[in-house]
């Protein structure tokens, strides 16, 4: 759809590849989700973005960025 914005790319600059599953270590694309991105419509970066989501719980990383409000409710803490 044309009046969706564009997705921002899940790269964070760590681009070596796992020779055991092909994913890059940083963002976990394959290559070839890494070579399709800028041709991608929205809703094509909304799957890769999702799988990106399955990989990251399948493998045990967070699935959200861990912010400072997140990380005071997990202390116990209030954030300021």
């Amino acid at each position: 759809m044309s009046d969706r914005f564009d997705l921002v790319s899940p790269c964070v600059s760590v681009c070596t590849l796992d020779p055991v599953n092909g994913w890059c270590q940083g963002c976990l694309r394959t290559t070839d989700e890494i070579a399709a991105w800028s041709s991608l419509d929205y809703d094509g970066k909304r799957a890769v973005l999702e799988r990106l989501h399955e990989r990251r719980q399948a493998i045990g990383l967070p699935t959200r960025r861990q912010t400072r409000r997140r990380r005071a409710r997990a202390s116990g803490a209030r954030a300021t």
